[in-house]
């Protein structure tokens, strides 16, 4: 018996153009027609989760310059990391009905992908929802740039996000000695410490500055810095910096969470002088400059997943219409780990 396919499915669309951060408001839930069967090489997928990320905020901004996605306009359906179930395939697609797969058109019911965009899931990681985890880019930027060593003091900006929930977790796993992080939320602090393992937070909006904080949690100084969010953060770990520490940029969330401008740009104060006299490093981390360490990571993440020594923190939003909530809820600092809206 073949099941009939849907003839419609839902999907959010940026209603508005927003003066600073999205809102609710600013997103629509629409009906859009589907295929009766998808085109040759393409796919139909039932999607079961997607994430919501900020870097929606720079698309939505229109500063996406550089960036290695469109902008999203008035009209156009979000999208962004989803995984979900095959249900009807066209011609010459590898794929048939029942695979799981990986693929960027979350945001919608149903998603019309290209198979040559979907990757299957495979059993490298026990669930499907962990392939949203973002814990790759920390990852990579842990081995390739800033090459940890054992015992060395890591100072990780942003810790109760996405990628820092999981940044603190694989540096102690690399053989960190020490891990500090930094969060705005004192509930959020105490979750850092006694779930994830942080040594030490550093709370933003304390009465002692983030660079008075960070002086106490690392007298020693710092030796690698995985920086998600820039600003005065990045200005106190230059100033705790030891001789030789590495720098590794990774995110950019003081310009995207900002009520003030378009999500585009992140400036910092940074003592050049300190950096030269004290021969510390500081790049950013792209993903596609190291193609080999996605792979490597969801090796190990697996790895550590089924052994139990890493969590996947997440926050879990059921229902796509809650989903324009939840990116205001990650912009307002709601929400602890990754945001992922389950259908």
């Amino acid at each position: 018996m073949t099941t009939a396919l849907p003839l419609t499915g839902r999907e959010i669309r940026l209603r508005t153009a927003p003066d600073g951060l999205p809102r609710p408001e600013h997103f629509t839930v629409s009906a859009t027609p589907l295929p009766s069967r998808p085109g040759p090489g393409h796919v139909l997928v039932r999607n079961q989760h997607f994430l919501v990320f900020p870097g929606l905020r720079t698309l939505i901004g229109g500063e996406a310059a550089g960036v290695p996605l469109p902008p999203l306009r008035p009209g156009d359906a979000l999208f962004g990391p989803a995984v979900g179930e095959v249900v009807a395939a066209g011609d010459g697609s590898a794929l048939r009905p029942g695979d799981a797969v990986l693929h960027l058109l979350g945001w919608r019911e149903y998603a019309v992908v290209a198979a040559a965009d979907c990757t299957p899931l495979g059993e490298r990681l026990p669930a499907p929802v962990d392939h949203l985890s973002q814990g790759s880019s920390a990852y990579g930027a842990l081995t390739r740039l800033a090459e940890l060593a054992p015992g060395e003091t890591v100072f990780i900006t942003g810790a109760a996000g996405a990628v820092g929930s999981l940044a603190g977790q694989i540096a102690r796993l690399l053989g960190a000695g020490r891990v500090i992080g930094s969060t705005g939320s004192p509930a959020k602090a105490e979750r850092l410490r006694t779930e994830l393992g942080y040594d030490a937070v550093v709370l933003r909006g304390a009465p002692a500055s983030v660079a008075e904080q960070l002086a106490d949690a690392a007298p020693e100084g710092i030796d690698v810095t995985l920086d998600l969010v820039g600003g005065e953060q990045l200005t106190a770990a230059v100033g705790a910096s030891r001789p030789g520490a590495r720098i590794a940029l990774v995110g950019a969330l003081s310009g995207q969470f900002s009520p003030d401008g378009d999500g585009g740009s992140a400036p910092a104060s940074v003592d050049t002088f300190r950096l030269v006299n004290q021969g510390i490093t500081l790049r950013g981390y792209r993903g596609a400059d190291h193609p080999d360490a996605a792979d490597e990571w969801k090796d190990r993440f697996g790895a550590w997943l089924r052994a139990g020594a890493i969590r996947f923190p997440y926050t879990r939003i059921a229902g796509m219409d809650r989903a324009p909530e939840a990116l205001q809820g990650l912009f307002d600092g709601r929400h602890f780990g990754a945001v992922v809206v389950e259908l």
